[in-house]
């Protein structure tokens, strides 16, 4: 696990001609299908953008950085702006289901959850949602370095404009954060460039 997590970096050229498998793909999905969240609640959705006329219009509010339409693969991972009750309801309800639990066992539960969430405003919602995406978002990067495949977590995007070349907003989405997955090039010459991390002793202390 650490010498995967010592193979990968940020990539920042891919090569184009070669694409992630099917298998590969389904891998890494389910990667992210089982990533943590709060509550168990997964309040996101992963967006893969196949269409390259799509991703050619979001690469101009991407920095214009070419990974957007060169990696084999686009992901846009958004949260939701808005957490009705009906989502946890939902959730409840397959949680019932999973677990061979009467729903109304779990009425408390869904209960409790509710009032937590009543308690924060709207732009703590909208922050606590998009928190959720990054704990996806790390599940696909140690996933994809255990299968030797490259990935670039991208934050340098214009959300308000992939919101809407997506249409997004109808759907009380937005875009959180991005990621691309693919090879990289022989060219990025950043594959070759040593790891600069903090040192133990500057990240850990011990009280």
């Amino acid at each position: 696990m650490l010498e995967n997590y010592k193979w990968r970096y940020a990539t920042k050229k891919f090569d184009p001609t070669k694409k992630i498998s099917d298998h590969n793909l389904s891998i890494l999905k389910e990667s992210i299908q089982l990533a943590p969240s709060s509550y168990g609640l997964q309040l996101f959705k992963v967006l893969i953008i196949d269409s390259a006329e799509v991703r050619a219009k979001l690469k101009p509010f991407s920095w214009n950085q070419s990974q957007i339409t060169d990696a084999s693969h686009l992901l846009v991972f958004c949260n939701y702006n808005r957490v009705t009750y009906d989502l946890i309801d939902e959730f409840v309800a397959l949680k019932a289901k999973a677990q061979n639990i009467g729903i109304d066992q779990l009425e408390g539960y869904g209960s409790f959850i509710k009032n937590k969430l009543s308690e924060k405003s709207e732009e703590e919602v909208e922050a606590w949602t998009s928190k959720q995406t990054y704990l996806a978002l790390g599940n696909l990067l140690n996933t994809a370095a255990d299968l030797k495949i490259d990935s670039c977590p991208m934050e340098g995007f214009e959300p308000a404009e992939y919101d809407k070349i997506l249409n997004l907003s109808g759907q009380n989405l937005t875009a959180s954060v991005v990621a691309t997955i693919g090879y990289r090039s022989e060219e990025d010459k950043n594959q070759f460039a040593p790891k600069v991390r903090r040192p133990m002793d500057f990240l850990f202390e011990t009280i």
